[in-house]
């Protein structure tokens, strides 16, 4: 570690003692390309150094089944067992050959050799039934097994003599029974292979669902993304806001990090996450806030949530198993085991659903899909009907036996006054065959069938139409939708976010001013504070095409902001060198309670300095100062703010433009603070800039909105930008129009509306709220799962109201969840709502939702035409064996 630190040091030191030469090596520097490559090319060599400093081709100094036990503890446990065996987590990396600033190498041979040491992190998939299986299962059916049994008394029944047997008729009698085994056959060949090819589809939308899943991981000294499958132990991960962790690790650094551990102990309140605090971070669990660092220490079947895996699947080892063996031969502390706790409690091995919070190469469909576990409301329908069906069919068919032998018996033994002999058994098989037929042709069991091949084929379709569908009942589902709660970023816009109106040295700009105009300090805190105050992740990369926009990577208000950076000519990875983020002293990550982040550093001179960006309105309000042109400090009253808001902020927001507000604060050495305590940490700042961030309107939503709002479908926006801004994108999309008189209100408005005098939310008040709203400014996603289950519990419509969501955060989950169709966003969606989600849009796109309507409407069409059909033919079959039986005492079919 100390070769890191002197370098990192130095690297510090040039670039504050050397500003000109840098501005002067900036000017030669056309992109931010170029300048990476060059800083890289210097870099190299020093790095690799770093690296061979601490990483050598030694063995590992720490087994599987160690690194098992280890990650079974939790808090003060854990941080005694690492000081005890290791001393600490750097010591902790070392014994993995991993550096917690430059990760593995990378090689090919390493990641190889890491693999057959600990194992790779994949759990080998449930093998899927064989055909013979399926075709076991579909003979199950209970009509099938009674035209068995008659094809079976058939054929023994024709190979016995009969009196009235004669010739040709005799040796024939037994193809009737062959008959009925050919036609139970054919039926049990097709569903077998229906259902064959149902769990076919389903293995591959799994596996592209899990092919998308991937995690920024730090090798050779570069952060690159790689698929989850490819991670490997020994890896330092990058852990953010939304991240749905792959795999066991040990906290390097962490920034104001909190989990959801609810997957794996069923507690469902935020767990919060350190270095000094708990360091374990286990597979399958959500992050809620923050970021951090993390090794991996536990993956595939040796991780928290594989443990469970193999547990339900009968999985019994994995590459790593030798070293497990030998470990067991170590007597294990009777005190370290009293300290341990249990990875998940028996409610949680038992239940299926808990592994599907983990990343997997392959998931069983009957476990994750969803369909095999719950009917849709259209299956539920048809099998109820089909039922109802097979009662009358079976009703008909016993009536219809009963009046024939009943006939015969009278016909043969009362009138003709004949003698039973064994012949008369062929009558009574053929009556009881005459039964079944009645049976066969009553029960309609091409209807569900149809239903699920029609759903299947139209979720194959969806998914060139980019809906990616989790769960079958979705796609039906989305044919009765009556209403639409969108997201406006990246769903109604294009979320290509950019500068493009900005206060600084409090003047308005109505665009960026050139940089040689604003003052260098100013300018120097304005690019400081964007660059430090971000996520990491968050990058410009150079376009795909020659004059192309600039690849926007990772968050793209926090990309809007960098790439104001590039126009103010400042280089934001060069500050973000000086700033790594093991120097931060604390970070208030953004979520939606806050609505802003800030970041705390310490000051060259002592102290500390604190960067804020967040929401104008939330920001402003903690600001007691603003700096002018000249850089200097002026006071900032509430007069001064109001101003700022009527001259500034509602103008941008007019426009359709986001406001975010900047501001800084310098704390004193002297000063105590309690960093737990945010609120007298973020507040007496000094505004910086306010910026108007435009995200202009996908072309093509006005007019899925008017294909919406033509087929009986009610488009709403909720957004957690400001109600001026939102009403401005709702118009620009046709959501509102100049004569409507609909609601657009804020979400303190419209809780103050919807709750009574105790506070409770009232159904009778959100009912008189939801049928006009139409936009829902600043909102949160409490908000959001409110006017979702409002509406879905109305009963102000004759038909209940059927509800999709788009959702993409975090925090979205429980709306999503509750929504009839929840619809995730592929690509900016964070993989916690994308696995409460039904469908996934794979291009974040309004008119994907349009499609999925359309699609849905299809399958109805399609099974209602096969209905009319089938219970045509069924009620006419049944009819014309009833009257027959009952008139010429034989069966026409």
């Amino acid at each position: 570690m100390k070769a890191i630190t002197v370098s990192i040091t130095c690297r510090a030191n040039i670039h504050v003692g050397l500003p000109q030469v840098n501005m002067a090596f900036m000017d030669l520097i056309n992109s931010e390309e170029e300048y990476r490559h060059s800083r890289d090319v210097s870099d190299w060599r020093t790095s690799y150094r770093n690296m061979t400093d601490e990483v050598d081709d030694g063995n590992f100094r720490v087994t599987v089944q160690e690194l098992r036990q280890l990650m079974e503890l939790r808090k003060t446990n854990a941080i005694n067992e690492i000081k005890a065996k290791y001393g600490d987590t750097l010591q902790l990396c070392q014994r993995l050959l991993t550096s917690p600033t430059n990760g593995i190498r990378g090689f090919k041979d390493d990641l190889d050799r890491r693999i057959d040491v600990f194992g790779s992190n994949i759990i080998p998939p449930k093998p899927p039934k064989t055909f013979l299986q399926l075709m076991w299962e579909a003979s199950q059916d209970t009509v099938l097994i009674m035209l068995i049994i008659a094809a079976v008394v058939s054929l023994a029944l024709s190979f016995i003599p009969s009196e009235e047997s004669h010739g040709g008729s005799e040796a024939a009698q037994w193809i009737e029974g062959m008959a009925i085994f050919l036609a139970v056959f054919i039926v049990i060949i097709v569903t077998a292979f229906n259902d064959w090819t149902k769990e076919k589809q389903f293995r591959g939308l799994q596996e592209k669902l899990e092919s998308e899943h991937r995690m920024s991981v730090i090798r050779s000294g570069e952060v690159m993304e790689i698929p989850v499958s490819e991670i490997v132990c020994g890896d330092i991960c990058m852990v953010k806001y939304g991240d749905l962790l792959p795999a066991d690790g040990i906290i390097i650094q962490s920034n104001d990090l909190k989990l959801d551990e609810s997957s794996l102990t069923g507690e469902s309140d935020a767990v919060k996450k350190g270095v000094d605090i708990d360091p374990t971070l286990l597979s399958g669990t959500h992050v809620l806030e923050g970021s951090g660092k993390m090794v991996a220490t536990a993956v595939g079947l040796n991780s928290q949530t594989g443990q469970i895996f193999s547990l339900l699947l009968d999985i019994k080892g994995q590459k790593g198993q030798k070293l497990e063996v030998e470990a067991d031969e170590e007597p294990v502390n009777s005190e370290e085991a009293a300290n341990k706790t249990t990875p998940v409690d028996e409610e949680a091995q038992a239940n299926p659903s808990v592994p599907n919070n983990h990343q997997v190469a392959h998931v069983d469909p009957e476990l994750n899909s969803g369909e095999s576990q719950e009917k849709s409301v259209l299956q539920g329908k048809l099998t109820k009907l089909a039922y109802l069906i097979a009662y009358g069919g079976g009703s008909v068919a016993v009536l219809t036996t009963i009046i024939l032998i009943v006939r015969f018996c009278i016909e043969n033994y009362g009138v003709q006054n004949n003698s039973f002999v064994v012949s008369d058994l062929s009558n009574f098989v053929d009556f009881f065959i005459i039964g079944i037929t009645v049976i066969v042709v009553a029960v309609p069991e091409g209807l569900p069938l149809a239903v699920t091949l029609s759903l299947a084929y139209s979720v194959k379709r969806m998914l060139k139409d980019n809906n990616l569908v989790r769960h079958l009942h979705a796609c039906e589902t989305m044919g009765n939708a009556t209403a639409i709660c969108s997201d406006k970023t990246g769903t109604l816009t294009m979320n290509r976010m950019t500068v493009v109106e900005i206060m600084v040295g409090n003047e308005y700009h109505k665009s960026v001013p050139e940089h040689e105009t604003i003052n260098h300090g100013l300018k120097e805190l304005i690019t400081d504070g964007i660059a430090i105050n971000s996520s990491y992740s968050s990058q410009l990369l150079p376009a795909d095409m020659p004059g192309g926009f600039p690849r926007q990577i990772g968050n793209k208000t926090e990309c809007a902001l960098l790439g104001l950076c590039l126009q103010l000519k400042e280089e934001y990875q060069m500050i973000r060198d000086r700033w790594p983020v093991e120097k931060y002293q604390v970070v208030y990550t953004f979520n939606s309670t806050r609505k802003s982040m800030s970041t705390v550093i310490p000051h060259p001179n002592g102290g500390f300095r604190l960067y804020t960006k967040g929401a104008s309105e939330i920001v402003m309000k903690k600001c007691t100062s603003i700096l002018d042109k000249d850089g200097n400090a002026k006071l900032f009253n509430l007069e001064d703010k109001e101003n700022m808001v009527k001259d500034v902020i509602m103008p941008m927001a007019s426009n359709g433009l986001r406001t975010l507000c900047l501001a800084y604060r310098d704390i004193p050495a002297e000063e105590e603070i309690d960093w737990e305590e945010e609120n007298n940490v973020v507040c007496n700042l000094t505004c910086l800039i306010i910026v108007g961030i435009e995200d202009p309107v996908r072309t093509e939503v006005p007019d899925a909105i008017v294909q919406c709002q033509r087929a009986g479908v009610t488009v709403r926006m909720v957004t957690g930008d400001n109600v001026n801004t939102a009403r401005s994108i709702a118009t620009k999309c046709g959501i509102l129009t100049p004569e409507s008189d609909f609601l657009v209100m804020e979400g303190k408005e419209f809780n103050r509306r919807i709750r009574d005098k105790t506070g409770k939310i009232s159904q009778a008040l959100l009912d008189k709220v939801w049928p006009n709203l139409r936009v829902l400014a600043r909102s949160s996603p409490t908000d959001k799962h409110t006017l979702v289950k409002g509406i879905i519990d109305s009963k102000l419509s004759v038909h209940q109201e059927v509800v999709a969501v788009t959702g993409d955060g975090t925090n979205d989950a429980p709306a999503l969840k509750k929504a009839d169709v929840g619809f995730a966003m592929g690509i900016a969606g964070t993989d916690v709502a994308k696995e409460a989600s039904d469908i996934i849009l794979t291009d974040d796109n309004f008119t994907s939702i349009v499609k999925a309507v359309m699609w849905g409407r299809n399958v109805y069409d399609s099974i209602a035409k096969f209905l009319q059909f089938q219970l045509t033919v069924n009620l006419s079959a049944i009819t014309v064996t009833f009257v027959g039986a009952c008139t010429v005492s034989d069966g026409p079919l």
